[in-house]
């Protein structure tokens, strides 16, 4: 009988602890984001300031020869573009330190073409001091823009020479002002401009020795690209990896496979859309802000395709940003809280093809965590995967659906459709960080359903949620089902 009983204690441990035993997480799907890339991508909202030589010129592109006296913003306040970009929930702000005029916003030792030689501040002032100053109070992060064209600096088109005059300021740039988060390399150059072999890669060296936390931007990454336009607009499919061996920086030919991305990518260099408040880059005084409606339009083509959008609002010649712009982005802001801000899938029962277990249940898509997810097991008899939220109030009608892939594991779904009730009101290809699915018409529904008809390995989505947009008016052909 000891014996006896001596084997069911045994039999009653092996069980409890095979029991106990927590599912494991999937493997990540190679190539993934950096902890600065991932820290980007839940920015969401990105604040350009264009501000410099052009800003007194009425023009976009300089030519190198204005002379300094004219740069003088009497009223310049930089606490006020800060003020402006944190009321509007943007977290890092990024200025033209230099663009392709080569005026300095800084007093460069390397150049008289600087704020050295103006009036404002008797020739003593530094706008990129007043700026990084500005965003760290507000605890606002701080990048900088620094044009490889100069059509000011006579070493230009000498390859050596002007190698080493843009990697000493570069230098400056990046020891002088603290952690800066973002550095733009802007491809951009005129056609007659002089012929210029740029050391990128010792560029891009140089600034992850001197700021290892930094993102750099250019076409070719190495940690964020150019989605290929100045609209806003990413592609309706976007993918965050692509071929860095591909891309050449300043090459127009690659702007789509920019737009797009690469399924089969082996890097993870995610698109940011530039797009400026105004019609042009800098501030010009016959020009307003775009109106709300395309502001909306480009979050949703931007933030709601995988991508960041980087939103430019040029302070004006007295060094402020315009009342009327301000005015803008805090409708724009407003906007997006009172679409956001409620999440009508919140209180929903959750259930999915499968689940890993543990905790990787379907009910993780909708706790509000984007640091949890769905992991469902491996589909080997071909029935696809699908999770779907069973509401408790269906008569809360929703036109907005939002979809989130946990990221951090590697961007996997190419393409999925979204039912409401058994009818289709959404599909699309990828999803990535974020998705967004503007429907036709508001819907109520019980149930909703993500079906994942294709991914690369096991899908796992972090959220699922369903809001409704009162400032959705798009006019849309009857065969689409969502924008």
């Amino acid at each position: 009988m000891r014996s006896l009983w001596f084997l069911i204690a045994i039999l009653l441990h092996q069980s409890l602890s095979a029991q106990s035993k927590l599912p494991t997480p999937p493997l990540p799907l190679l190539p993934i984001p950096a902890a600065a890339q991932l820290k980007w991508h839940r920015r969401e909202l990105v604040m350009f300031f264009h501000f410099g030589m052009n800003t007194f010129t009425n023009s976009e592109w300089g030519t190198g020869e204005e002379s300094p006296s004219l740069f003088n913003p009497t009223a310049l306040n930089a606490k006020q573009w800060i003020d402006a970009a944190a009321c509007a929930g943007f977290s890092l702000v990024i200025l033209t330190a230099k663009h392709h005029d080569g005026f300095c916003l800084w007093p460069s030792q390397y150049t008289a073409h600087s704020v050295q030689r103006s009036p404002w501040r008797g020739g003593k002032g530094d706008v990129v001091r007043e700026f990084v100053d500005a965003a760290r109070a507000r605890g606002i992060d701080a990048g900088l823009y620094l044009s490889p064209w100069d059509r000011h600096e006579k070493s230009y088109g000498l390859e050596i020479e002007y190698n080493e005059f843009y990697m000493a300021q570069l230098q400056e740039l990046l020891t002088r002002y603290g952690s800066i988060s973002e550095i733009w390399f802007d491809g951009a150059k005129g056609k007659n401009a002089k012929n210029m072999t740029y050391y990128f890669e010792d560029w891009f060296a140089m600034a992850k020795q001197l700021q290892s936390s930094i993102n750099i931007f250019s076409d070719a990454g190495p940690d964020v690209r150019w989605v290929g336009d100045e609209k806003g607009f990413a592609g309706t499919t976007c993918w965050s990896t692509i071929n860095r061996t591909m891309l050449k920086i300043g090459d127009a030919s690659i702007v789509k496979y920019l737009n797009v991305g690469d399924a089969r990518g082996t890097d993870w260099v995610p698109p940011e859309c530039d797009v400026s408040i105004r019609p042009g880059w800098f501030w010009h005084k016959n020009e307003t802000a775009k109106p709300l409606s395309q502001l909306l339009d480009i979050y949703y083509k931007s933030v709601g395709r995988n991508c960041v959008l980087l939103l430019n609002v040029p302070p004006n010649s007295t060094g402020l940003v315009s009342d009327a712009d301000i005015e803008r982005l805090r409708e724009f802001r407003s906007a997006i809280n009172t679409i956001f801000s409620t999440d009508l899938a919140q209180g929903s029962k959750a259930k999915a093809s499968s689940q890993r277990g543990g905790s990787f249940a379907a009910m993780n898509v909708v706790d509000g965590d984007d640091q949890t997810y769905w992991a469902p097991k491996e589909d080997k008899d071909g029935n696809g995967y699908w999770i779907e939220l069973e509401r408790w109030d269906p008569s809360a009608s929703f036109n907005v659906v939002r979809i989130q892939e946990a990221i951090a594991m590697g961007q996997r779904i190419k393409r999925h459709e979204v039912y409401a009730d058994g009818k289709l009101v959404a599909s699309g290809t990828t999803v990535g960080y974020k998705r967004l699915h503007r429907l036709k018409t508001p819907v109520e529904a019980r149930k909703v359903k993500v079906w994942i008809k294709e991914s690369r390995g096991v899908p796992l989505i972090s959220a699922v949620g369903l809001h409704f947009d009162p400032f959705h008016r798009v006019s849309m052909k009857n065969n689409e089902t969502s924008v």
